[in-house]
């Protein structure tokens, strides 16, 4: 089985909550899934804890795999499990250089089949502090969109498609759970999800996995086509959900316990694994 908590608002949708609950549920019913989040990043200025907390151990990960993680009750890797990792700052009033609007992006790990490659921002100011903290030093620099592009192509893609097989090989053996980053509606190719939970602020949608594929495939005009990552918005207006469901809000502590999530949630996770199973 294959399943995919994918979020519907592109700042915060609720989906880590809901992957987090969702995969306490599935270990409370013996089947405890392989997780996984494919591309993940920290802000450095508003998450800053959490990034001193991993560049302190010289590494760069955030702590939505980590709540992912010990929720599946898993020991594998964070960045096993979440290949791609990016570090942000703002840049109000600016565009990065990769065009993001109000920020740009300082650094990227990335995990292959050798350990973990760094990809610079080489026109940003990097802070002392990481350069101390992180193995950056022999990092790969990029100065230009074209530069990264070819990092992309070298290091990141093959990172994800690696993943990809690990996905597949977890859904064939017993339960894969993908959590998406941003509102992207499909963080991995090739992959035939079995249902799909897209969450917003206070509300669950269920989706059959295959009809929700040929949406993305749609929107972008092909499978080989999709230069473009495919928001959840675009896939979700051309689909009826199976289900929707309200989430209520939950307390701090609430959050923090993964089996008070599986419990509030409980409908939402009744009726996105029926759908799974019926497939």
């Amino acid at each position: 089985m294959r399943l995919l908590v994918a979020g519907a608002d592109p700042v915060d949708a609720g989906k880590t909550t809901f992957a987090v609950g969702l995969a306490a549920r599935l270990r409370g019913d013996g089947a405890g899934p392989r997780a996984f989040k494919p591309r993940a990043g920290n802000d450095r200025w508003f998450d800053h804890d959490d990034v001193r907390r991993a560049a302190g151990e010289g590494r760069l990960y955030g702590k939505d795999i980590d709540r992912l993680l010990r929720a599946a009750g898993s020991d594998a890797s964070h960045e096993v499990r979440n290949p791609i990792h990016r570090l942000w700052r703002p840049t109000p009033g600016e565009r990065g250089l990769l065009g993001e609007a109000d920020r740009t992006f300082l650094v990227d790990r990335v995990r292959t089949q050798s350990g973990d490659e760094w990809v610079l921002n080489g026109t940003a100011d990097i802070p002392a502090r990481l350069h101390e903290d992180l193995p950056i030093a022999e990092a790969r620099r990029v100065e230009s969109v074209r530069a990264f592009n070819g990092a992309m192509r070298e290091l990141h893609l093959p990172a994800l498609n690696r993943l990809a097989d690990d996905v597949r090989e977890a859904g064939e053996a017993g339960v894969a759970l993908v959590e998406s980053y941003g509102d992207v509606a499909m963080p991995l190719r090739e992959i035939d999800f079995d249902a799909v939970a897209a969450v917003d602020p206070g509300r669950c949608r269920v989706y059959d996995g295959g009809r929700w594929t040929l949406a993305r495939e749609t929107a972008t005009g092909g499978r080989d086509e999709g230069a473009l990552e495919v928001r959840v918005e675009r896939v979700t207006e051309m689909l009826d959900p199976l289900s929707t469901h309200d989430l209520r809000p939950l307390t701090g502590e609430e959050q923090d316990d993964p089996d008070a999530v599986a419990s509030a949630y409980q409908e939402a996770y009744d009726e996105l694994l029926a759908a799974a199973r019926d497939r």
